[in-house]
Parts: C-alpha cells; structure tokens; sequence
C-alpha cells in the first residue's frame, strides 16, 4: 500500500464514486474505474481539501476489477463486497494512521465511522480532481 505509516490514507470507493457521474459507466465499469484512477493520479495537492491529503487506495469491484495502479494511486481489487473490503482496509489501518474513507453509501459510511474513519462525499472528492468532465459537486 502507498504511503508510510503516519501518513493518512484515503480509502476510495471505487463503484460509489463512478457510479456519481452519469456519463455512462455502466457500459465499461472497468475503463470507468480506470478514469477515475487517472482523475486520482492527476490530482493537484495544492488544491486538495486537507481530509483528502494522503496515501490513495482505490477499491474496485466486479466488473471493474483489474485496473493496474499508477504512481500516486493504489489499487486493490475486493474479491467479493467492495465494502468488506473497504471495512477490512478501515480496521487494519485507523489504528496507527488517519483514514478517510470516499464514499456516499450510507451502511459503508456508519461500518467505518464505528472504527473511526472520517468521510468525504464523492461530490466533495469529484470538486476537487478532474473527474467527470466537470469539478461541481452534487
């Protein structure tokens, strides 16, 4: 996984985060997850929001699986729940280091916020990298 072991991680999840922009993700959920990969690795720090700082993993799931990292972002395939996956990520990492997970799944969102996690919304993470043809939130 990126990053030292201070350094926050930011846990996106993948599907909830393509799944915001209606751009027709649902005809190649892998060359979606690879967008939005790219849209991670370009991202400016500068213009970050600090909860956004950090160490990057993506999780992808199903269809999506099988996108290879890139310098700036690791990607994790989840074998079976992209939330339990998640979740397992959250547990083994928010005891030495700050995470943040990326998500608008409202069971996800309460499973990490129990371990400890800080949350961002897809609209908050999608303003501020260039995903989706557009840097507005919803």
């Amino acid at each position: 996984m990126d990053g030292g072991r201070d350094e926050p991680l930011i846990v996106v999840d993948g599907a909830n985060v393509v799944g915001s922009v209606p751009d027709g993700w649902w005809r190649d959920r892998r060359g979606a997850a690879t967008r939005l990969r790219d849209a991670l690795a370009a991202r400016d720090a500068a213009a970050l929001p600090p909860p956004l700082l950090g160490a990057v993993t993506l999780v992808v799931e199903g269809a999506a699986r099988g996108v290879p990292p890139v310098a700036g972002v690791h990607v994790e395939d989840a074998p079976r729940s992209g939330d339990d996956h998640i979740v397992a990520l959250v547990a083994d990492n928010v005891g030495h280091r700050p995470v943040v997970v990326v998500t608008a799944d409202r069971e996800l969102r309460e499973r990490v916020r129990e371990l400890g996690a800080g949350i961002v919304s897809p609209g908050e993470l999608r303003a501020s990298i260039p995903y989706g043809g557009r840097r507005d939130s919803i």
